[in-house]
């Protein structure tokens, strides 16, 4: 992999990809010895304009982004790097520079929602009549789901499967959520056994 620099400030600009959710996270740019600094750590360096210096990120706040992958572009002047991002991107504490939500996905914003219904004690809010029922009747309405989902993937009727798909998921949130863990426990469970 041979980047091609800008001949006049020696420097090719960088795109700094999430590589679970594919969220672009930050444009930065390397010269050539933060390129291969970044080759050799597997963690990004870039060179700060602003500092006239070499600058790995996250050290100052321990917001590393670690390297999965490199690309460079067809035209070999531009670079895509997929991270794993061990906190958020941008200095103002969001995920990404651009703006974007702090969000990785509707199931994301639904356990989010239901961690609010239930902190908001909300006694007309179903989720919160379920979860104060306690752990045992949690879990066996999640186990009811679980059996009506797979009776309707026995049969043709997609929007009943869907329809129950749906409802196991909801439970399961708040599974999640009465045994104190979350979605990206799961997620950081399932990445360790690929």
């Amino acid at each position: 992999m041979k980047p091609i620099y800008n001949q006049t400030d020696g420097l090719i600009p960088v795109i700094i990809q999430n590589n679970t959710n594919s969220n672009v996270l930050m444009l930065g740019y390397m010269n050539s010895e933060a390129f291969e600094k970044t080759q050799r750590e597997n963690r990004v360096t870039f060179f700060s304009r602003s500092k006239q210096r070499l600058w790995t990120k996250g050290e100052t706040s321990g917001n590393f982004l670690d390297v999965v992958s490199m690309e460079l572009d067809c035209d070999s002047d531009a670079l895509l790097i997929k991270v794993n991002p061990t906190g958020p991107t941008c200095h103002t504490g969001t995920t990404t520079c651009f703006g974007e939500p702090n969000s990785k996905g509707f199931l994301y914003e639904l356990e989010q929602t239901i961690d609010q219904r239930i902190s908001d004690d909300d006694p007309n809010s179903y989720t919160n009549k379920l979860f104060k029922r306690g752990i045992n009747k949690v879990a066996q309405k999640v186990g009811e789901e679980a059996v009506e989902v797979v009776i309707e993937a026995k049969d043709d009727n997609r929007d009943l499967f869907l329809n129950e798909s749906a409802d196991l998921l909801y439970h399961f949130l708040i599974l999640l959520r009465a045994k104190n863990a979350t979605l990206n426990d799961v997620e950081a469970m399932l990445a360790e056994r690929t």
